[in-house]
C-alpha cells in the first residue's frame, strides 16, 4: 500500500492524534497540510514532517468557519497541485453535566467538531468532484458519539453527529468514487490521560514503554500510532470499496460498528393506544431495553493506582 502522489489535509493535527495520523500519512507518502489554531505547534509538525523526509505546510486557523475550510483547500491545490483526501480531526472539550452547561459550552464544541467537518468535507468534496478525483474523506468519530458519555451532552451530539453525516455523504458521493468514513479510536490523549481507570496504561504511554496487555487486548485501548495504520488505510486506493462505516480501532483490537437496527418490532392492528402499549408493548419492551454509556471491567491488581487525596 503506497499514498505516493496523494494529498491530504489533517484537521486539528499539530499534536496528539492528529500529528500521528498526519505522520502516518506522509510516511506512507503523502504530502501533508497540517493545521492547528496555534501557528507554532502547526509550523513545528510540518517541520517534524518535512526533517523525516516527508512533504508538509503548516496553515493555523480555527476550523470551523468556511473560510478556513476554503484556505485548507486552497493550500493543498496551490502548494501540492491537488487534493485526494481529507481527515476531519479537529476538537475541543468543554465537559460538564447538563444542568451546568452553557450555551457558549454546547456552541464551541458543536461549532468545531460538527461545523467543522461539515464545513471542511463541503470543500473538499466539492473540489474532488471538480476535478474528477476519487478522493477519501475519514471523519473521526467517538464511542461518545456511539453510546453517550456522562458529562458530554456536546461531544456525543456532535460525534453522533458526524457519524450520521458520513452515511448520508457515502450515498452523496458514490458516483463520483470519493469514499467518506468514520473512525472511532480508543487512545491515550489528552483527555483519557486524567482519567484514574487509564493511569498504568498512560504511565507507560508516557515512558515509551508497551501498554498492559489488558488495556491492548481486553479494552482495545493503546497509542495515537495505534490508530494511523486505519487513517492510512482508509485514505488509500486499496480501500476504494470501503464507505459509508464506522470503524473502531485502539490497542490491538479493531471494530466494524453496525448502524443502527431496530432491537424489537412488534406489530397491532389498529394501532398501539396508550393502554396497548403499556399492556401488551411494555413487557416486551422491558426484555429488550438498549444499555447506555460504557462500562469496564474491574481492573486487575497489578494495574490500580491509589487514589489521589484532594490537594
Amino acid at each position: 500500500m503506497t499514498l505516493e502522489g496523494k494529498v491530504a489535509i489533517v484537521t486539528g493535527s499539530g499534536r496528539g492524534l492528529g500529528l500521528a495520523y498526519a505522520k502516518e500519512l506522509a510516511r506512507q507518502g503523502a504530502a501533508v497540510v497540517v493545521n492547528d489554531i496555534d501557528a507554532a505547534v502547526a509550523d513545528a509538525a510540518a517541520t517534524e514532517i518535512t526533517a523525516a523526509g516527508g512533504r508538509a505546510i503548516a496553515v493555523a486557523a480555527p476550523v470551523g468557519p468556511t473560510e478556513t475550510a476554503q484556505r485548507l483547500v486552497a493550500a493543498a491545490a496551490e502548494e501540492f497541485g491537488r487534493l485526494d483526501i481529507l481527515v476531519t480531526n479537529a476538537g475541543v472539550l468543554r465537559d460538564t453535566v447538563l444542568w451546568k452547561m452553557s450555551d457558549d459550552d454546547f456552541d464551541t464544541v458543536i461549532d468545531v467538531h460538527l461545523r467543522g467537518t461539515f464545513t471542511c468535507v463541503r470543500e473538499a468534496a466539492s473540489y474532488m468532484r471538480a476535478n474528477e478525483i476519487a478522493g477519501r474523506i475519514v471523519c473521526i468519530g467517538s464511542p461518545t458519539g456511539q453510546r453517550g458519555n456522562f458529562g458530554q451532552t456536546n461531544y456525543a451530539a456532535a460525534k453522533a453527529g458526524i457519524v450520521g453525516m458520513v452515511r448520508t455523504w457515502a450515498l452523496e458521493l458514490k458516483r463520483a468514487g470519493i469514499t467518506a468514513n468514520a473512525v472511532i479510536p480508543v487512545a491515550a490523549t489528552a483527555m483519557t490521560a486524567t482519567v484514574p481507570y487509564f493511569a498504568a496504561a498512560v504511565e507507560a504511554d508516557e515512558k515509551g514503554e508497551p501498554m498492559p496487555a489488558f488495556f491492548r487486548h481486553d479494552l482495545g485501548f493503546g497509542t495515537a500510532d495505534d490508530v494511523s495504520g486505519l487513517i492510512a488505510f482508509l485514505s488509500s486506493d486499496a480501500a476504494a470499496g470501503v464507505t459509508g462505516q464506522a470503524i473502531g480501532i485502539g490497542g490491538d483490537r479493531i471494530q466494524v460498528w453496525s448502524h443502527p437496527e431496530p432491537a424489537l418490532t412488534a406489530y397491532r392492528e389498529g394501532g398501539w393506544n396508550a393502554d396497548a402499549l403499556a399492556a401488551e408493548f411494555a413487557p416486551q419492551l422491558a426484555e429488550n431495553l438498549q444499555g447506555v454509556g460504557e462500562s469496564f471491567p474491574p481492573l486487575p491488581d497489578e494495574l490500580q493506582r491509589p487514589a489521589q487525596s484532594p490537594a
